[in-house]
């Protein structure tokens, strides 16, 4: 009789030990709860291209922030902007490697008007920098946009030579090398302009179209400076990037003023040393750093501006200040960066 309660309490005792073992075995253990809590949201960026520093400090930016903010980051780069379907294959890429959101720099305005969703799927897609239109149902997965109105950079770019040259001041034939026609922000820089002129003694005697790759631009600088009574050239940061030595060779630095309708770090030095006389900045930096906030703040469920831009602020070698230039341009050191990994 004796033995009877104690046995009862052995396999009480015993029970307990194996019960507590069991809801010990149904919680995750300490690795299990580490990956838990180290699983980040995964943003993949593609850009037109990486040949210039504009969208080198639009990286800068976009990598900084996801760092900041403990965000797995890819980046893939298009290589041109005459390579739509290299972009369209990088979308899909974007949706295998388990994309939670997409940040899309497009080589096209309408390169994905009706298509966007063929490549993406249910994928949210954020605009950075160039405009992109769509119709109504690919709008659906069109979460936010980052950007300037290119229209703008155009018309203060034209704005300034107006005020140089107004009506009656003699006529003042310039050249435009803006960069490729019809891609990018090419085509409402132009109109900007060609607005912003319509009153002034500015004339266009030379426009040449092309990619923005050095070569090609300097190529067409070259016969640029080979024409008579040519007073400016116009154009994208890379074709006055090229412009500077080109009329430095030519012995013709004095001949004609460069203006950049962007800014770039060699624009920056250009500025720097008085051979340029004018470039608006629409803060690169910034704008890669809008685009990751926009896209993480999506994903958490945090509240965001569904378009965002900086400000165009206008640059001459008289009003560079520190922190439009931070703001706008990576760090001189600063490479690619392709992937960030929390």
């Amino acid at each position: 009789m004796l033995f009877k309660p104690f046995a009862s309490r052995l396999l009480l005792a015993l029970f307990t030990v194996i019960s507590s073992n069991a809801s010990a075995s149904m919680l995750p253990s300490p690795i299990e709860s580490a990956t838990a809590v180290i699983k980040k949201e995964k943003v993949c960026a593609i850009y037109p291209h990486l040949k210039d520093s504009y969208w080198l400090s639009v990286n800068y930016g976009m990598v900084s922030e996801a760092e900041k903010q403990q965000v797995e980051l890819k980046v893939l780069e298009a290589g041109g902007y005459p390579n739509a379907t290299k972009q369209a294959s990088q979308l899909v890429l974007c949706t295998q490697w388990g994309a939670d959101a997409i940040i899309l720099g497009t080589v096209s305005p309408d390169a994905y008007h009706d298509n966007l969703t063929d490549w993406v799927g249910s994928t949210p897609v954020f605009v950075t920098v160039n405009e992109l239109t769509v119709n109504k149902i690919q709008q659906k997965i069109l979460k936010g946009t980052v950007g300037v109105d290119w229209y703008q950079m155009g018309f203060q770019v034209g704005e300034y030579l107006a005020k140089s040259h107004p009506k009656g001041s003699g006529k003042t034939p310039i050249a435009l090398l803006l960069g490729p026609q019809a891609s990018g922000g090419t085509k409402p820089v132009a109109l900007g302009f060609y607005d912003a002129i319509k009153t002034s003694d500015v004339e266009i005697a030379i426009s040449y179209w092309a990619d923005n790759d050095k070569e090609l631009q300097r190529n067409l600088v070259q016969q640029v400076i080979e024409q008579p009574n040519i007073q400016y050239i116009v154009g994208s940061a890379v074709a006055i990037e090229a412009a500077i030595s080109e009329l430095r060779a030519a012995g013709k630095t004095n001949e004609i003023g460069l203006i950049s309708s962007y800014l770039s770090h060699g624009i920056y030095r250009g500025l720097l040393r008085n051979k340029v006389l004018f470039a608006p900045t629409d803060k690169m930096v910034e704008q890669g750093r809008l685009s990751l906030k926009q896209a993480i703040n999506y994903l958490r469920g945090q509240p965001y501006e569904k378009h965002s831009a900086p400000v165009i602020e206008p640059l001459t070698p008289a009003t560079l200040k520190d922190q439009i230039i931070a703001d706008s341009l990576s760090p001189s050191e600063f490479r690619p960066v392709f992937s960030v990994n929390p």
